[in-house]
């Protein structure tokens, strides 16, 4: 009688196991205790041994009994033969019974048993064929090409899988060699050998062995563990001229090595044919598909992919969770993030480096300042080092929160760290940290320190060293700072521009010429404009507004509106309030201004909290003598005014727009008071609005 062990070829292509990033134990020969034995009378009952061997998912093609036991007479029909027929294939047998111990001693359970503790053996030994040869002998003379397979496919040393693989061969003749083959690249993926992998396919062909698809299957997962994407796709692009058609297991796989591989468009075409004929897709593959959804920007196609792998049965696993992360991370869907992680938590999840990076990065992105500290001092609690690129994301967020003392204590515990020293960014954003601070001299030593270190400052450094001298009204350096980076042979962008004329903003008069001249050297076209609004003699009116017209179409979008409020400060700080009035009116032109102000039946508003200090106070005065129009033309005002300030702080200075504009009402004698239940908004009436409006335009006339 006959012991198939899974005649199909491609019965393991069909196991998920192959592809897994996490394999499961080899795979599993279960036999049942005993063998066939002709039937037992005890008392008056009859018990009918049948023959049980079933083995789950092996790569042999081979009839064990054809080799293990001699077939039976020609024309015999013994009660095994009818036991066999039969659709049944176990039988209890009573574990008391005399014969119980023999039957256990003869199965070939025991038998395999026997094998599994050779391939341990050969695990452990030598790799020199003396040694693996010696081991081999102790099979004796039965030896079968079924015990071959077994011993192979137990083993775990791919350096004496191969002696083993080759004792069989000399040994023998092989009528299965291409399983024999198969279970031996299996080794090879164990060990995530690729290189051996490939030479044993190479030594197949040789030998004129045909490789199926479990032969394919096997190198493209052994590619896959080794993270080698591309040889993936290379060998998966083979198949076809060996007549091996992938099944759905392996296309699935195939989504994840041509999303790694960045071939993203047959990526997501292998994905769509997935959904449509329900292929089997692994925790991995979805975790690949999250980071392309990612990397594109879909991040909406993120969250579906990761319910859609729920709703088909598909447990995340922390590779998938991380993959979530980093991409709400990067859309800055901060909430969402915190919201991922509590459920990877409550799943029993330990968080991993690539857990807490993703988190850091995702929090410093957001500006979530005393979340991304605590993901950091959770990450030094557990021993975790960081890298330079995650020291340097923390460093600028504490740069741009205004983290002064938090910055120069992560700045301390980088320099003292094995394998992150400070890199030019890391220089940068201490600096920055400093200078807007003020503190001129730690920015200086900071300097020294990056020259120290063998890096020259970039325009960054440079920026920010200029907007430090700036606060500490040291012209004179400033002037020096951008001749510097003029010999660097660095040319002033936008933001630099930028940053001189913040300086100015914050210069006493005298000084103005100096920067002007720095300005123009820059920028031209800035400078023009600058000199024009200095200029004290007269000029051809519509002028200045036309060339500042210019300029604000000349430059980025992003830049715009700082430029705006910075030539408005300029003009209320050296009192040019009709120069300032043009800029802001050119500013809600261009639209550098927007939703400035909101009207509802009830309530008007002035909404300064995007405008910097010089031109919200110019805002305000645009707007009071537009209420006043409104009063003169005989329109009746809303029941209530208000002004909106916002209630934030600047990050480096305990000012914020509110308290300023709470002391200049108060010197206006408005009558805005701040509400009491809305902070950052000031408030009043229609009757005191009036009344203040009229008064003060009558005292506008007696003083002209």
């Amino acid at each position: 009688m006959a012991y198939n062990i899974c005649s199909s070829s491609s019965s393991l292509s069909h196991d998920p196991h192959l592809f897994f990033s996490s394999f499961s134990p080899p795979l599993a020969l279960q036999f049942a205790l005993f063998q066939p034995t002709p039937r037992l009378k005890q008392s008056n009952h009859s018990i009918t041994l049948k023959p049980s061997l079933q083995l789950t998912q092996v790569s042999s093609q081979i009839p064990v009994s054809e080799r293990t036991h001699p077939p039976n007479p020609p024309n015999s029909q013994s009660l095994d033969e009818k036991a066999n027929s039969s659709s049944k294939s176990y039988i209890w047998v009573n574990p008391k019974s005399p014969r119980a111990s023999q039957l256990r001693r003869h199965s070939y359970n025991a038998r395999y048993a026997s094998l599994s503790k050779i391939a341990k053996s050969l695990d452990s030994c030598n790799p020199v064929e003396e040694d693996v040869f010696d081991i081999l002998a102790s099979l004796g003379d039965k030896i079968v090409e079924q015990d071959a397979v077994i011993v192979l496919n137990n083993m775990s040393n791919a350096d004496t899988a191969a002696i083993a693989l080759k004792h069989f061969q000399q040994r023998f003749e092989l009528n299965k060699e291409t399983i024999l083959y198969n279970v031996t690249l299996k080794v090879f993926r164990k060990c995530r050998d690729l290189d051996r992998a490939e030479k044993l396919f190479d030594e197949m062909l040789e030998r004129g062995v045909k490789p199926d698809n479990v032969t394919f299957s096997t190198i493209i997962s052994c590619a896959r563990l080794c993270s080698l994407p591309k040889k993936a796709i290379e060998w998966f692009e083979k198949m076809p001229s060996f007549g091996c058609k992938p099944d759905d297991v392996t296309y699935s796989v195939m989504i994840d090595a041509y999303g790694r591989a960045g071939n993203v468009d047959m990526s997501l075409s292998l994905y769509d044919r997935a959904r449509t004929e329900k292929w089997r897709i692994d925790a991995a593959t979805f975790s690949t598909l999250i980071r392309i959804y990612g990397t594109s920007g879909n991040f909406d196609g993120c969250l579906n992919l990761y319910e859609e792998m729920k709703a088909l049965g598909v447990k995340p696993n922390l590779v998938v969770y991380n993959s979530l992360l980093d991409a709400m991370g990067r859309a800055k869907r901060t909430w969402q993030a915190k919201s991922i992680y509590r459920e990877m938590m409550n799943n029993g999840f330990e968080p991993s480096w690539a857990t807490y990076a993703a988190l850091l990065r995702a929090y410093a992105r957001a500006r979530y300042g005393e979340d991304a500290l605590n993901v950091y001092r959770e990450m030094k609690e557990k021993g975790m080092e960081l890298n330079v690129g995650l020291y340097n994301t923390i460093l600028a967020m504490c740069a741009d929160v205004g983290f002064t003392d938090e910055g120069v204590e992560i700045f301390e515990d980088m320099k003292n760290s094995e394998n992150s020293q400070p890199d030019s960014w890391t220089f940068s954003s201490l600096i920055t940290i400093y200078s807007c601070s003020g503190k001129v001299s730690e920015a200086e030593a900071t300097l020294n320190g990056m020259l120290e270190a063998g890096f020259e400052p970039n325009i960054f450094v440079l920026t920010s060293l200029i907007q430090c001298y700036g606060k500490a009204n040291r012209t004179d350096d400033v002037v020096r700072t951008f001749d510097r980076l003029l010999a660097l042979g660095i040319t002033p962008d936008e933001r630099f521009c930028g940053c001189l004329l913040n300086v100015m903003t914050q210069t006493p008069k005298e000084d103005l010429d100096k920067l002007t001249i720095c300005i123009d050297k820059a920028n031209s076209k800035l400078g023009y404009v600058v000199n024009l609004l200095l200029d004290e003699e007269s000029i051809e009116e519509g002028i200045f507004k036309k060339e500042a017209r210019e300029l604000f179409d000349a430059i980025g979008s992003d830049v715009r509106k700082a430029y705006c409020n910075c030539l408005i400060d300029l003009c209320v700080n050296l009192n040019l309030l009709e120069k300032a009035c043009e800029l802001l009116d050119l500013g809600l032109t261009l639209e550098i201004y927007t939703d400035i102000q909101s009207k509802s039946p009830i309530q008007w508003s002035l909404h300064l909290k995007s405008l910097s200090l010089g031109a919200a106070l110019t805002a305000l005065h645009v707007w009071m003598n537009d209420l006043y129009r409104v009063l003169e033309s005989g329109e009746e005002l809303p029941s209530l005014l208000g002004i909106n300030t916002g209630h934030g702080k600047h990050k480096y200075s305990d000012k914020g727009l509110a308290g300023v504009f709470e002391s200049h009402l108060k010197e206006l004698n408005a009558p805005f008071h701040e509400a009491p239940d809305k902070v950052g908004w000031f408030l009043t009436t229609k009757v005191a609005a009036k009344s203040w409006l009229e008064s003060r335009h009558s005292h506008d006339v007696v003083a002209a």
